[in-house]
Protein backbone atom coordinates (compact mmCIF):
# COMPACT_ATOMS: atom_id res chain seq x y z
CA UNK A 1 0.00 0.00 0.00
CA UNK A 2 1.45 3.42 -0.91
CA UNK A 3 2.30 5.79 1.91
CA UNK A 4 -0.31 8.38 2.76
CA UNK A 5 0.14 11.80 1.21
CA UNK A 6 -1.54 13.50 4.14
CA UNK A 7 0.21 15.95 6.43
CA UNK A 8 -0.86 18.44 9.07
CA UNK A 9 -0.03 21.92 10.31
CA UNK A 10 -1.04 23.76 13.45
CA UNK A 11 -2.05 27.40 13.85
CA UNK A 12 -1.97 28.70 17.44
CA UNK A 13 -3.90 31.83 18.38
CA UNK A 14 -2.12 33.62 21.20
CA UNK A 15 -3.77 34.06 24.57
CA UNK A 16 -5.99 37.12 24.94
CA UNK A 17 -6.79 39.24 28.02
CA UNK A 18 -10.07 38.79 29.85
CA UNK A 19 -12.14 41.16 31.93
CA UNK A 20 -12.12 38.77 34.90
CA UNK A 21 -11.16 40.63 38.07
CA UNK A 22 -10.57 37.60 40.29
CA UNK A 23 -6.79 37.20 40.08
CA UNK A 24 -4.17 35.40 42.18
CA UNK A 25 -1.64 37.48 44.13
CA UNK A 26 1.12 37.00 41.54
CA UNK A 27 -0.90 38.14 38.51
CA UNK A 28 -2.38 41.49 37.57
CA UNK A 29 -4.74 40.13 34.92
CA UNK A 30 -6.23 36.87 33.73
CA UNK A 31 -5.54 35.60 30.23
CA UNK A 32 -7.30 33.13 27.96
CA UNK A 33 -5.07 30.22 27.01
CA UNK A 34 -3.52 30.04 23.53
CA UNK A 35 -5.80 27.94 21.34
CA UNK A 36 -4.97 25.72 18.38
CA UNK A 37 -6.56 25.02 15.02
CA UNK A 38 -5.26 22.18 12.87
CA UNK A 39 -5.17 21.87 9.09
CA UNK A 40 -4.94 18.32 7.77
CA UNK A 41 -3.75 18.48 4.19
CA UNK A 42 -3.65 16.24 1.14
CA UNK A 43 -2.16 16.97 -2.24
CA UNK A 44 -5.00 19.32 -3.14
CA UNK A 45 -7.66 19.31 -0.41
CA UNK A 46 -7.69 20.00 3.32
CA UNK A 47 -9.74 19.55 6.48
CA UNK A 48 -9.70 22.18 9.24
CA UNK A 49 -10.28 21.24 12.87
CA UNK A 50 -11.66 23.85 15.32
CA UNK A 51 -11.96 27.32 13.70
CA UNK A 52 -11.29 29.42 16.84
CA UNK A 53 -13.21 32.13 18.66
CA UNK A 54 -12.79 35.87 18.20
CA UNK A 55 -13.22 37.83 15.01
CA UNK A 56 -9.51 38.59 14.71
CA UNK A 57 -8.55 34.98 15.44
CA UNK A 58 -10.92 33.63 12.81
CA UNK A 59 -9.77 36.17 10.22
CA UNK A 60 -6.12 35.32 10.84
CA UNK A 61 -6.97 31.63 10.59
CA UNK A 62 -8.84 32.23 7.33
CA UNK A 63 -5.79 33.93 5.88
CA UNK A 64 -3.51 31.11 7.10
CA UNK A 65 -5.69 28.46 5.48
CA UNK A 66 -5.84 30.49 2.26
CA UNK A 67 -2.04 30.77 2.22
CA UNK A 68 -1.78 26.98 2.26
CA UNK A 69 -3.15 26.90 -1.28
CA UNK A 70 -5.35 23.93 -0.40
CA UNK A 71 -9.01 23.46 -1.23
CA UNK A 72 -10.83 23.37 2.11
CA UNK A 73 -13.54 20.70 1.98
CA UNK A 74 -14.46 20.05 5.62
CA UNK A 75 -14.37 21.79 8.99
CA UNK A 76 -14.60 19.46 12.01
CA UNK A 77 -15.57 20.64 15.51
CA UNK A 78 -14.18 18.64 18.44
CA UNK A 79 -16.44 19.99 21.20
CA UNK A 80 -18.94 22.65 22.15
CA UNK A 81 -16.82 25.35 23.85
CA UNK A 82 -17.17 28.39 21.56
CA UNK A 83 -13.46 29.24 21.73
CA UNK A 84 -12.98 26.28 19.37
CA UNK A 85 -15.76 26.88 16.85
CA UNK A 86 -17.37 30.33 16.92
CA UNK A 87 -15.22 31.42 13.95
CA UNK A 88 -16.94 28.83 11.75
CA UNK A 89 -19.05 31.36 9.87
CA UNK A 90 -16.02 33.43 8.87
CA UNK A 91 -14.25 30.32 7.59
CA UNK A 92 -17.25 29.05 5.61
CA UNK A 93 -17.80 32.47 4.06
CA UNK A 94 -14.25 32.35 2.72
CA UNK A 95 -14.54 28.72 1.61
CA UNK A 96 -18.17 28.33 0.50
CA UNK A 97 -17.74 24.79 -0.82
CA UNK A 98 -16.59 23.50 2.58
CA UNK A 99 -19.02 21.85 4.99
CA UNK A 100 -18.87 21.74 8.78
CA UNK A 101 -19.42 18.56 10.76
CA UNK A 102 -19.52 17.37 14.36
CA UNK A 103 -20.95 14.45 16.28
CA UNK A 104 -24.57 14.89 17.50
CA UNK A 105 -23.62 15.36 21.16
CA UNK A 106 -21.20 18.13 20.17
CA UNK A 107 -23.86 19.82 18.03
CA UNK A 108 -26.19 19.82 21.06
CA UNK A 109 -23.48 21.55 23.11
CA UNK A 110 -22.84 24.06 20.32
CA UNK A 111 -26.53 24.99 20.30
CA UNK A 112 -26.58 25.32 24.09
CA UNK A 113 -23.61 27.69 24.06
CA UNK A 114 -24.93 29.69 21.11
CA UNK A 115 -28.03 31.02 22.85
CA UNK A 116 -28.11 34.77 23.38
CA UNK A 117 -28.06 34.35 27.16
CA UNK A 118 -25.02 32.09 27.24
CA UNK A 119 -22.99 33.56 24.38
CA UNK A 120 -23.40 37.16 25.49
CA UNK A 121 -23.54 36.58 29.24
CA UNK A 122 -20.93 33.87 29.77
CA UNK A 123 -18.58 34.47 26.87
CA UNK A 124 -18.61 37.92 25.24
CA UNK A 125 -18.89 39.61 28.65
CA UNK A 126 -15.43 38.28 29.55
CA UNK A 127 -13.65 39.90 26.61
CA UNK A 128 -13.24 43.37 25.18
CA UNK A 129 -12.33 41.89 21.81
CA UNK A 130 -15.39 41.09 19.68
CA UNK A 131 -16.20 37.44 19.22
CA UNK A 132 -16.49 35.99 15.73
CA UNK A 133 -20.28 35.67 15.90
CA UNK A 134 -23.35 36.52 17.93
CA UNK A 135 -26.24 34.25 18.79
CA UNK A 136 -27.97 35.51 15.64
CA UNK A 137 -25.02 34.79 13.34
CA UNK A 138 -23.41 31.70 14.89
CA UNK A 139 -23.15 28.80 12.43
CA UNK A 140 -23.79 25.31 13.80
CA UNK A 141 -22.17 22.18 12.35
CA UNK A 142 -24.04 19.34 10.63
CA UNK A 143 -23.92 15.72 11.83
CA UNK A 144 -21.00 13.68 10.52
CA UNK A 145 -22.28 11.77 7.45
CA UNK A 146 -23.07 8.08 7.82
CA UNK A 147 -20.14 7.28 5.57
CA UNK A 148 -17.74 9.12 7.85
CA UNK A 149 -15.09 11.67 6.92
CA UNK A 150 -12.37 11.23 4.33
CA UNK A 151 -9.62 13.36 2.88
CA UNK A 152 -8.42 12.27 -0.55
CA UNK A 153 -9.37 8.68 0.26
CA UNK A 154 -7.85 8.58 3.76
CA UNK A 155 -10.21 8.05 6.67
CA UNK A 156 -10.57 10.66 9.43
CA UNK A 157 -12.19 9.15 12.50
CA UNK A 158 -14.14 11.16 15.12
CA UNK A 159 -13.71 9.51 18.53
CA UNK A 160 -16.10 10.19 21.41
CA UNK A 161 -14.29 10.97 24.67
CA UNK A 162 -17.06 12.06 27.03
CA UNK A 163 -16.19 14.60 29.71
CA UNK A 164 -12.74 16.17 29.61
CA UNK A 165 -12.62 19.89 30.39
CA UNK A 166 -16.30 20.00 29.40
CA UNK A 167 -19.02 17.51 28.52
CA UNK A 168 -19.35 15.58 25.26
CA UNK A 169 -15.89 16.12 23.84
CA UNK A 170 -14.26 14.29 20.94
CA UNK A 171 -10.97 14.02 19.13
CA UNK A 172 -10.21 13.44 15.45
CA UNK A 173 -7.92 10.53 14.59
CA UNK A 174 -5.99 10.43 11.32
CA UNK A 175 -4.81 6.80 11.27
CA UNK A 176 -2.79 6.99 8.05
CA UNK A 177 -0.32 9.46 9.59
CA UNK A 178 -0.77 8.66 13.27
CA UNK A 179 -2.12 12.06 14.28
CA UNK A 180 -4.76 12.76 16.92
CA UNK A 181 -6.25 16.24 17.06
CA UNK A 182 -7.25 16.05 20.70
CA UNK A 183 -9.33 19.16 21.28
CA UNK A 184 -9.41 19.98 24.98
CA UNK A 185 -8.69 16.42 26.06
CA UNK A 186 -5.00 17.35 26.01
CA UNK A 187 -3.16 20.48 27.10
CA UNK A 188 0.43 21.03 26.01
CA UNK A 189 2.54 23.02 28.51
CA UNK A 190 -0.53 25.09 29.46
CA UNK A 191 -2.29 24.91 32.84
CA UNK A 192 -5.43 22.80 32.51
CA UNK A 193 -8.91 24.17 33.05
CA UNK A 194 -10.50 21.90 35.68
CA UNK A 195 -13.25 24.24 36.84
CA UNK A 196 -16.00 22.00 35.46
CA UNK A 197 -14.36 18.72 36.39
CA UNK A 198 -14.95 17.48 39.91
CA UNK A 199 -13.68 14.12 41.10
CA UNK A 200 -15.91 12.15 38.74
CA UNK A 201 -15.16 14.52 35.89
CA UNK A 202 -11.44 14.08 36.46
CA UNK A 203 -11.86 10.30 36.39
CA UNK A 204 -13.76 10.61 33.11
CA UNK A 205 -10.95 12.76 31.72
CA UNK A 206 -8.40 10.10 32.66
CA UNK A 207 -10.48 7.52 30.81
CA UNK A 208 -10.54 9.80 27.76
CA UNK A 209 -6.76 10.03 27.81
CA UNK A 210 -6.57 6.24 27.92
CA UNK A 211 -8.84 6.12 24.85
CA UNK A 212 -6.47 8.44 22.98
CA UNK A 213 -3.44 6.47 24.14
CA UNK A 214 -4.95 3.26 22.72
CA UNK A 215 -4.89 4.88 19.28
CA UNK A 216 -1.07 4.83 19.55
CA UNK A 217 -0.62 8.28 18.00
CA UNK A 218 2.72 9.54 16.78
CA UNK A 219 1.57 13.14 17.25
CA UNK A 220 -1.06 14.70 19.51
CA UNK A 221 -2.30 18.23 18.87
CA UNK A 222 -3.59 19.76 22.10
CA UNK A 223 -6.53 22.17 21.99
CA UNK A 224 -4.60 24.56 24.22
CA UNK A 225 -0.88 24.54 23.67
CA UNK A 226 2.25 26.57 24.17
CA UNK A 227 3.02 27.86 20.65
CA UNK A 228 6.63 26.76 21.07
CA UNK A 229 5.76 23.20 22.12
CA UNK A 230 5.92 20.27 19.71
CA UNK A 231 3.04 17.84 19.29
CA UNK A 232 4.71 14.97 21.13
CA UNK A 233 2.54 12.00 22.09
CA UNK A 234 3.92 12.41 25.61
CA UNK A 235 1.40 15.20 26.15
CA UNK A 236 -1.11 12.43 26.92
CA UNK A 237 0.91 11.24 29.93
CA UNK A 238 1.70 14.82 30.94
CA UNK A 239 -1.97 15.78 30.93
CA UNK A 240 -2.76 12.65 32.96
CA UNK A 241 -0.06 13.49 35.49
CA UNK A 242 -1.37 17.03 35.91
CA UNK A 243 -4.90 15.78 36.61
CA UNK A 244 -3.63 13.29 39.18
CA UNK A 245 -1.54 15.95 40.88
CA UNK A 246 -4.53 18.29 40.98
CA UNK A 247 -6.62 15.54 42.54
CA UNK A 248 -3.95 15.06 45.20
CA UNK A 249 -3.74 18.82 45.69
CA UNK A 250 -7.47 19.14 46.28
CA UNK A 251 -7.16 16.60 49.11
CA UNK A 252 -3.95 18.08 50.55
CA UNK A 253 -4.90 21.78 50.66
CA UNK A 254 -7.53 23.92 52.35
CA UNK A 255 -7.85 27.09 50.30
CA UNK A 256 -7.84 28.31 46.72
CA UNK A 257 -4.44 29.92 47.24
CA UNK A 258 -2.99 26.78 48.82
CA UNK A 259 -4.10 24.66 45.86
CA UNK A 260 -2.86 27.24 43.37
CA UNK A 261 0.58 27.31 44.99
CA UNK A 262 0.64 23.50 45.29
CA UNK A 263 0.20 23.12 41.53
CA UNK A 264 2.48 26.01 40.56
CA UNK A 265 5.29 24.45 42.57
CA UNK A 266 4.89 21.25 40.57
CA UNK A 267 4.36 22.92 37.19
CA UNK A 268 6.33 26.18 37.21
CA UNK A 269 6.99 26.01 33.46
CA UNK A 270 3.37 25.76 32.33
CA UNK A 271 1.94 28.93 30.84
CA UNK A 272 -1.25 30.76 31.77
CA UNK A 273 -1.50 30.22 35.54
CA UNK A 274 -4.73 32.23 35.46
CA UNK A 275 -6.45 29.08 34.21
CA UNK A 276 -5.07 27.24 37.24
CA UNK A 277 -6.45 29.94 39.53
CA UNK A 278 -9.90 29.42 38.03
CA UNK A 279 -9.61 25.68 38.54
CA UNK A 280 -8.49 26.09 42.13
CA UNK A 281 -11.24 28.62 42.85
CA UNK A 282 -13.90 26.23 41.55
CA UNK A 283 -12.48 23.28 43.48
CA UNK A 284 -12.45 25.16 46.77
CA UNK A 285 -15.47 27.45 46.59
CA UNK A 286 -18.02 25.93 44.17
CA UNK A 287 -19.10 22.51 45.41
CA UNK A 288 -21.82 22.21 42.78
CA UNK A 289 -19.28 22.71 40.03
CA UNK A 290 -16.81 20.21 41.43
CA UNK A 291 -19.40 17.55 42.14
CA UNK A 292 -21.40 17.79 38.89
CA UNK A 293 -21.17 14.43 37.13
CA UNK A 294 -20.30 14.40 33.45
CA UNK A 295 -23.16 14.16 31.01
CA UNK A 296 -23.72 10.68 29.63
CA UNK A 297 -25.76 12.20 26.96
CA UNK A 298 -26.88 12.14 23.86
CA UNK A 299 -28.62 14.93 22.44
CA UNK A 300 -29.52 16.61 25.72
CA UNK A 301 -26.66 18.82 26.83
CA UNK A 302 -25.93 19.64 30.42
CA UNK A 303 -25.87 23.29 31.44
CA UNK A 304 -23.12 24.98 29.42
CA UNK A 305 -19.84 25.00 31.29
CA UNK A 306 -18.28 28.24 32.38
CA UNK A 307 -15.45 29.92 30.47
CA UNK A 308 -12.04 28.92 31.77
CA UNK A 309 -10.51 32.36 32.14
Amino acid sequence: MPASQLDYAVHVAEGIPTTTTDVPPDLHKRMWSPTSATLITGEQDAVLVDPLFTQSQAEALRDWVSASGKNLTVVYITHGHPDHWLGLGIILEAFPSARAFALPSVIAQMRAHATAEVLAGQWQSRFTEPLAATAATAVIANPVPSGGLRLEGDELVPVELGHTDSDDTTCLHVPSIGVVVAGDAAYNNVHLYLGDSGSEGRRSWLRALYTIEQLQPRAVVAGHKDPSASDRPEVIAETRGYIRDFEAGVAATSTTLDLYRYMKERYPQRINPGALWGSARAAKTSPSATRRPPSQTSGTPSRPSRPRC
